[in-house]
């Protein structure tokens, strides 16, 4: 679930997961507010992981998005996954007071601020934009030792950030400067990761792999910059061939976005065609995925 509270009637165009920087829902500025809508959704599920997707970290106070992501971690019984951004759209952070977004590194010290106050019994934490002692933070989340976080953003602060603080690595296929919609390009991710924790002394298997193609592609051939066939695209056996890819890489969550127009010329997606997306990749992908 995405992570916006106000969009501006006007901003400049740049969106990184938009050739031309434009975000697409800023024409009818809709947006539910992201824990909110993950406490009702947890209210009337009992199997789905709960995703934040993500959750543009430095926007609100830290203690009290802490107060929210375990409320809703225990109300869902643990079904939580935080995935965390430092945030693209500085209109967004003047309309709310937020820190300015040039500051939006700061997201490095609110996560530390979370694992803080979710893990000890009497959190005490001194930072440069987050100060508490002497408070009682409770209930805890029910997952242990946290929720797990998810570090989304495809740049080389992204990937530190991944390394010092997250449990896994959350990118968008399609950043316009540095893209992962093929399979060369995606491969040369988790190499950079993994170097990356080899450097800092972090076994790079005990970060998790995730991946998050904002486009459907079935029987829909799309091309990637270089001229390439682009992820997920095309044929049933071209995509089955793709999750067998990223399985073999390591990756063990895929998110497919059906809302998503499947190109230029589809202007409008029913919730109809969203669901029938949905059963065609279930009947057709999935069996040939597991083989």
């Amino acid at each position: 679930m995405p992570d916006h509270i106000v969009l501006p009637s006007r901003c400049e165009p740049l969106y990184p997961y938009a050739d031309d920087g434009r975000y697409p829902r800023i024409e009818t500025g809709e947006c539910l507010d992201q824990p909110t809508l993950l406490a009702y959704v947890a209210a009337i599920t009992t199997k789905p992981g709960l995703l934040t997707s993500v959750m543009v970290v430095p926007l609100p106070p830290a203690v009290v998005t802490a107060k929210m992501l375990a409320t809703i971690d225990v109300l869902s019984g643990g079904r939580l996954v935080l995935g965390c951004g430092a945030g693209w759209l500085k209109e967004e952070f003047e309309a709310l007071g937020a820190p300015p977004h040039a500051e939006r590194g700061r997201a490095n010290e609110y996560i530390r601020a979370f694992k803080e106050l979710w893990t000890k019994d009497r959190p005490n934490f001194e930072g440069d934009h987050v100060k508490f002692s002497d408070i009682i933070f409770e209930p805890k989340p029910v997952q242990k030792p946290h929720p797990p976080i998810w570090i989304g953003g495809e740049s080389a602060s992204a990937l530190r950030r991944v390394v010092e603080l997250g449990d896994g690595w959350f990118p968008i296929g399609i950043n316009a400067s540095t893209p992962l919609d093929t399979r060369d390009r995606y491969a040369a991710g988790p190499k950079e990761l993994h170097a990356a924790a080899e450097a800092h002394d972090r076994d790079p298997q005990t970060i998790a792999l995730a991946y998050w193609a904002i486009w459907t592609g079935l029987d829909v051939p799309l091309t990637a910059s270089d001229g390439t066939r682009r992820l997920f695209s095309e044929s049933v056996d071209e995509i089955s061939g793709d999750v067998d890819y990223f399985r073999e890489l390591g990756v063990t969550t895929l998110i497919v976005d059906f809302l998503s127009p499947a190109d230029d010329s589809e202007r409008t997606l029913t919730l109809h065609l969203a669901l029938d997306r949905m059963e065609r990749y279930a009947e057709q992908v999935l069996p040939l995925a597991g083989r």
